[in-house]
């Protein structure tokens, strides 16, 4: 994933200081996440320092999404990962620390529609490029 913002490229999700959200990032880009945006928290809420949505276009690839997504956070030494909301896999939560990740269908994200909820203060959300 090129996180780094390029000249002239909207929606491209610029390069953070932290390489947990850059592993997220890159890892829901790896599995062609749809609609991926970032919300950073720091400083509005004490949960995470950042909420990433996304998007599958079915249960099986939030469901497959959701389960590498924790692997590679594992494996990339980041700590454990919680996951909820595996079974049915219309809303997979992947809980990481300091990123917590929502994977929707796209008619369960636009039922609930976090960004709204969560994008709130002066900073909006960053719209990823997947």
């Amino acid at each position: 994933m090129n996180t780094a913002p390029m000249p002239g490229t909207p929606g491209a999700v610029p390069h953070s200081p932290d390489p947990l959200h850059d592993l997220v990032l890159a890892s829901l880009d790896d599995d062609q996440a749809m609609e991926v945006v970032s919300i950073p928290l720091e400083g509005k809420s004490s949960i995470a320092d950042y909420m990433v949505i996304a998007s599958g276009r079915s249960t099986r690839q939030v469901a497959a999404m959701a389960q590498k997504l924790a692997e590679r956070i594992k494996k990339s030494g980041h700590g454990p990962v919680r996951i909820e909301g595996l079974p049915a896999a219309d809303w997979v939560l992947v809980d990481a620390g300091d990123v917590v990740i929502h994977l929707f269908r796209p008619e369960v994200r636009s039922f609930y529609n976090l960004e709204r909820m969560w994008a709130f203060g002066d900073a909006p959300p960053v719209l990823g490029s997947a």
